[in-house]
């Protein structure tokens, strides 16, 4: 497929809010031969997911051109492991692709292992702002004592997880709000991101969200026309969304998606819950929690497009 630009309704959105831009956090970048492993997985509608095509299925630099098309400035390279002896790889290459990617916020990885706490403790030292843990995929328990350290490491810098740990597409066997709940027992200032608002379990971690002023959720394929379908989220909770304004923030899932990019936006808008709450969703939250520069209050001083990336 070619390049997909935006020059309809993104472009208008952003400038019917007065954004700078989108913030999305939840982009995959990863190595070329890890990610068409991940098509190939989609394409075989293996036993996580429901069959689904990749609307963005493009080399690197255009899927790159792609993105910023839609007037995204700053994203993330979620990568995750799936076994031992994979993460401390996965971070070298993104610890690259941010230096070469300065738009991209430098992304980090980790799995239950016992140098676990080295990766993680390099990958901090090399300036990772957000980690990825995706507990359905990688069958583990957050709470497996391997990982003790890394959470401790993880909370006392403020770094961002973006976990997967709802039940959809199809349950794991650590997946859902429990293990989630035990975990911030012990680390109740970890800053969590839960991936895709927990589907289906969208009240529980709703929940937690309410208990929790670090735990946010990110928007990914939730109220599609895809994910609707299988598990639409509760008319009745949309009250909620307005209430943790400040805890949700924007993801895609780009380019690992079934549908234009355009569509993520809309579904957001027709929510109806209004400017204000697209603008902090879309930009502010997402901004304010990495330090992304807005050019519009940075007059007079050096603009700096992602902190520490």
């Amino acid at each position: 497929m070619s390049r997909i630009d935006d020059t309809g309704y993104l472009s208008a959105f952003r400038a019917r809010l007065g954004l700078p831009g989108i913030i999305d956090v939840h982009t995959h970048f990863m190595p070329e031969r890890v990610l068409r492993k991940v098509w190939a997985y989609f394409d075989a509608a293996g036993p996580l997911v429901r069959p689904m095509s990749i609307t963005y299925r493009n080399d690197e630099q255009v899927r790159l051109d792609t993105v910023r098309g839609f007037g995204v400035r700053a994203f993330t390279a979620l990568a995750y492991p799936h076994k031992p002896d994979m993460a401390a790889w996965l971070n070298e290459w993104t610890a690259d692709f941010a230096a070469r990617t300065p738009d991209c916020l430098h992304t980090a990885t980790f799995f239950p292992e016992g140098r676990a706490a080295d990766d993680v403790a390099t990958a901090i030292e090399r300036g990772a702002r957000v980690f990825k843990a995706h507990v359905q995929v990688g069958d583990y328990d957050p709470g497996d004592p391997l990982l003790d350290p890394v959470w401790g490491l993880l909370e006392d810098a403020q770094i961002p997880v973006v976990i997967h740990c709802g039940s959809g597409p199809a349950p794991g066997t650590y997946t859902g709000p429990e293990p989630i709940a035990r975990l911030l027992r012990r680390f109740p200032r970890l800053s969590l991101i839960i991936a895709h608002m927990g589907v289906p379990e969208y009240s529980a971690f709703l929940d937690l969200a309410e208990k929790s002023a670090e735990v946010r959720l990110d928007t990914t394929m939730v109220w599609t026309d895809f994910t609707e379908a299988y598990a639409p989220f509760p008319v009745h909770e949309r009250s909620r969304l307005r209430a943790l304004a400040d805890r949700i923030v924007f993801g895609s899932d780009f380019p690992n998606i079934p549908y234009p990019y355009e569509h993520s936006i809309q579904v957001l808008e027709h929510l109806d819950l209004g400017e204000d709450w697209l603008r902090q969703v879309c930009y502010r939250n997402a901004a304010t929690l990495f330090g992304v520069a807005d050019p519009a209050s940075s007059l007079g001083r050096s603009s700096t497009t992602v902190e520490g990336s």
